[in-house]
């Protein structure tokens, strides 16, 4: 089988990312907690985020705002600046509360990716309830956080589960 296409590998990471969530939405079903988007882009998974868990406080981390109009935080749930302050002081704040993390921070620049997957990795486990999940378009390395397989149907090998002791 050759190689997938750039095009074809956008697919499969998309394709699991949104299988994966909605499978995620199902676990944390009945679990306290808020919602970590980490990388607000265009803010199509915040948008899917929203509306798919109404009751839940989502926090959304990025540099800039570069969104849709229609899928910008309020100013309350969006924590602007580099993941190197924002995260550290996240700790702080949200220290055993988080239940569902997104992590779609990754890019081209490979160098980046392991930088900035080191520091979600450093950061994460401090905020995380037990039982969390979170899903990344990048590996990480989470201490005691079981790594899961894919939902069914999901093809990407740049799409991570991981869930909290």
């Amino acid at each position: 089988m050759p190689e997938p296409t750039r095009l074809e590998r956008l697919l499969f990471r998309l394709e699991a990312q949104h299988r994966s969530l909605n499978w995620a939405f199902g676990e944390i079903r009945g679990k306290q907690g808020v919602v970590f988007e980490l990388g607000l882009g265009h803010g199509r998974t915040y948008d899917h985020l929203r509306r798919h868990l109404i009751d839940r406080d989502i926090f959304v981390f990025d540099r800039e705002i570069d969104c849709f109009p229609d899928c910008t935080p309020d100013a309350a749930h969006l924590i602007l600046g580099k993941f190197s302050a924002t995260l550290p002081a996240a700790q702080r704040r949200f220290a055993g509360k988080v239940i569902l993390v997104n992590s779609d921070v990754g890019t081209y620049d490979e160098a980046y990716n392991v930088e900035v997957a080191e520091l979600v990795s450093r950061n994460l486990p401090a905020v995380l309830a037990p039982g969390a999940i979170v899903l990344s378009d990048l590996p990480l390395d989470l201490p005691q956080a079981q790594p899961l397989p894919l939902p069914q149907g999901a093809r990407s090998e740049r799409y991570f589960i991981y869930r909290s002791p």
